[in-house]
């Protein structure tokens, strides 16, 4: 063992530890591959469904998630908010983007749920999704959630 812990252990693309601010936007293939060595690490045995996930703060630092399910269905936790997890864990509160990677034939947005989710945070979200042969397809969060229920959405008349 190196010394690190697992939470500052490098990522495999960038060598730089999980969350290094790299000054500027990041390339976007290696957002995709960011979310790719994520996906291989996905926890999905009951859909087979493999979803990596890297969201981008408007710094240019990615974090990362993957889907985690579990027998309990509904309980299971989607890629995209596991990424928006480690990013609020870490004091991200601002994003530009997000790339979501999966094995389907056609690229997969973002579910109803991390949409919401995503909305608090991005509702200007670039959203990026990559199918398994490298099909590519480009939302804006606004397009794929019209009308969010929001923070304003709370106020008392």
């Amino acid at each position: 063992m190196s010394g690190q812990s697992e939470a500052n252990a490098p990522d495999a693309v960038s060598g730089l530890p999980a969350g290094t601010d790299t000054g500027s936007a990041v390339p976007e293939s290696w957002l995709i591959a960011s979310a790719r060595i994520s996906q291989a690490n996905a926890h999905a045995p009951y859909s087979n469904f493999r979803v990596g996930a890297s969201i981008e703060t408007v710094d240019g630092v990615v974090f990362s998630g993957c889907n985690v399910e579990n027998a309990s269905y509904p309980a299971g936790v989607c890629a995209e908010r596991g990424a928006l997890a480690a990013a609020i864990a870490s004091g991200a509160r601002k994003f530009s983007r997000i790339v979501i990677v999966t094995d389907a034939d056609e690229p997969s947005p973002p579910c109803g749920i991390c949409r919401q989710a995503l909305v608090e945070f991005a509702p200007a979200l670039e959203v990026i999704s990559v199918a398994a042969r490298g099909r590519i397809q480009r939302w804006s969060l606004a397009d794929l959630l019209p009308s969010p229920f929001s923070p304003s959405s709370l106020a008392h008349a």
